[in-house]
């Protein structure tokens, strides 16, 4: 807390303004209540009760904290558009209702940022479309974020003036994400016809967005299924 009060005074003028200062926050932030060691679903129930009862959880107090100075930064939030969408996509990942409420919310304003300097938000959707990929194959990810992520972005971009492209791009996430979700429960199948199926969809369907990167990494991916 101090550390960000401090920042609050001293760098946040844009004649003080430092954006490898402010990255090096985000980054270090993120990378704190994304640690092993702080997922408390994957310890005991006693455990848990005993961690929060001593600490709480510090992933909703640094994650809260982010958010706070993420919309304090102002005009030079698009210095990290693209670059903290990764990041900030990692942390609405963990799995806590109340931070992924309350940081979700922050792609509608990177969104936002970059469409009132560009006239669309196609590097934030870019961004997300590749990290998404790799952090479901990872393990995370799960029905009740994909469900958060459209209720939360439509009910953000009501009457604006991005509601029409955004509605777009939430139903282009959620048909990735559905899809990645399914090829991720497959990977451990015995049937080899179902982790095909899978791979086909997911190669299919950045054929039709034109994410060739993409479409060329299942092509792969869909080769070696078939060895």
């Amino acid at each position: 807390r101090s550390s960000d009060l401090t920042m609050n005074q001293k760098f946040l003028e844009n004649m003080n303004f430092e954006v490898q200062l402010w990255n090096n926050y985000f980054h270090l932030a993120v990378a704190f209540i994304t640690q092993d060691s702080l997922q408390l679903e994957n310890v005991s129930h006693a455990k848990r009760s005993k961690i929060l009862e001593k600490y709480g959880d510090m992933r909703c107090l640094i994650g809260f904290a982010i958010r706070d100075m993420w919309y304090k930064l102002g005009q030079n939030k698009i210095c990290f558009i693209p670059g903290m969408v990764g990041p900030i996509l990692e942390m609405t990942l963990i799995p806590e209702m109340e931070l992924r409420k309350a940081t979700i919310p922050i792609f509608f304003d990177m969104m936002c940022c970059e469409y009132a300097k560009h006239g669309d938000f196609r590097k934030f959707e870019n961004e997300i479309i590749l990290k998404l990929d790799h952090e479901v194959e990872g393990g995370r990810g799960d029905e009740q974020y994909m469900q958060l992520f459209e209720s939360i972005l439509l009910e953000c971009s009501k009457d604006h003036p991005i509601s029409g492209p955004l509605g777009s791009f939430v139903n282009l996430v959620k048909g990735l994400l559905e899809k990645l979700l399914d090829y991720r429960s497959v990977m451990s199948d015995e049937s080899k016809n179902n982790r095909m199926s899978c791979t086909v969809n997911l190669l299919n369907f950045y054929k039709d967005i034109n994410r060739e990167a993409m479409y060329i990494r299942y092509l792969y991916k869909l080769r070696r299924s078939e060895e």
